[in-house]
């Protein structure tokens, strides 16, 4: 019988505690707290996440519910609904950004040698936002339509492990192209993105680096064709062209040669129309290129169905950072052990696993794999013989 560590304890053993208290230091959150620390209020918001909790209050009373156990999950603090709502209020989101950042630095570094494209080596972002809407009477900081509030999460995926990169939290007026100003682009890299991010200018900056974009381009887009590659049309491509720009701004905006691929899907007789800077690649690399693009909604739609970033616990910008930074952390951090203890499962078997099991106490591996862990001590020269 396993009498160790709860399941939650162990999960929060993958945190890395001096990451965090630098975190914390560097924007001073625990100053003059005394009871109720910056740790404890991430470790009960993550557990809201694990648990799948609803309110402030259904942390409360699933936690209280459990006082005796509280100790060795390693909340100090007394949880209490004001408690919690205040810390969400007026400690810095920076903290738990900061602290994911740190994370994901982690995670990527794990899984840097999964195979993506056996023909890249290169690393390949897939760049994309999701709206999620919010009443405009309780959230008036979020204002995005008239009558309506939302907030955006502008996310750079890195698609070996699915692993964010990048998340930029905003109201719903500010619009996809300017995400491209506060990105960092890295050289040799591949951003793949949709027509939302379609700004010759700001492209262009993409060839100083120099790094490589792929995306769709648009149906009234003003061009002239230099030259034709041969193509097999049996793959589903129809045309590999090299052209330039000869719109107004267009062509003042971007004077490079750019690279146009159309491309046929067989599945949906659909004809896709793709740009990019990059002249090296098969054309039909390019397209598998967009089609990656998917996992970065697929990702969109994972953490909001699996994640509570739908329905948040404060109202006030701080709160709503705070829990999506905190979020993106138990992501990651799933993530992270996933990778170390070489599980086969997926993300959503392993949450849905801990979601039910926060309070149990047996072995991590043995949990999540189904499969009896051999004891330390497998000497059995002192046992008797019962048969």
């Amino acid at each position: 019988m396993f009498a160790g560590k709860l399941i939650f304890k162990q999960v929060m053993d993958f945190v890395p505690l001096p990451t965090f208290r630098r975190c914390v230091s560097r924007y001073q959150g625990d100053f003059r707290v005394r009871t109720f620390s910056c740790l404890d209020q991430f470790l009960c918001m993550a557990f809201a996440q694990i648990t799948h909790r609803e309110s402030l209050r259904d942390i409360e009373i699933c936690l209280r519910s459990q006082n005796k156990k509280l100790y060795h999950m390693g909340i100090r603090g007394t949880v209490s609904k004001s408690t919690l709502a205040e810390a969400n209020e007026k400690r810095d989101w920076r903290i738990y950004a900061e602290f994911a950042q740190s994370l994901i630095a982690t995670a990527r570094e794990l899984y840097k040698e999964d195979s993506f494209l056996e023909e890249l080596n290169e690393t390949v972002y897939a760049l994309d936002a999701t709206t999620i809407d919010l009443c405009l009477s309780m959230f008036p900081w979020a204002l995005f339509r008239k009558n309506k509030a939302a907030v955006k999460l502008h996310t750079l995926l890195d698609l070996k492990g699915n692993i964010p990169t990048f998340i930029h939290i905003s109201d719903g007026k500010l619009h996809d192209v300017n995400t491209l100003d506060l990105l960092r682009l890295e050289a040799g890299a591949y951003y793949v993105m949709d027509r939302g991010y379609l700004d010759f200018e700001r492209l262009y900056a993409f060839n100083q680096i120099p790094a490589f974009f792929v995306t769709r381009a648009k149906t009234n887009m003003k061009f002239q064709r230099r030259y034709s590659h041969p193509v097999d049309k049996e793959t589903g491509l129809r045309c590999d062209q090299t052209i330039v720009l000869t719109g107004f701004y267009t062509g003042k905006h971007y004077p490079d040669t750019l690279r146009r691929v159309k491309f046929r899907d067989p599945k949906t007789g659909k004809i896709l129309v793709f740009l990019t800077n990059n002249f090296t690649l098969p054309a039909l690399t390019i397209a598998q290129l967009y089609r990656s693009r998917w996992q970065v909604e697929l990702f969109f739609k994972w953490i909001k169905q699996h994640l509570r970033i739908k329905r948040f616990y404060g109202t006030s910008e701080n709160a709503v950072k705070t829990q999506v930074w905190i979020a993106v952390s138990v992501y990651v951090i799933v993530a992270i052990m996933k990778k170390r203890l070489n599980f086969e499962e997926s993300l959503y078997t392993i949450l849905q696993i801990l979601s039910v099991s926060a309070f149990e106490k047996i072995d991590l591996y043995q949990l999540v794999t189904e499969r009896d862990c051999k004891p330390v001590n497998t000497d059995t020269r002192n046992q008797l013989k019962l048969f």
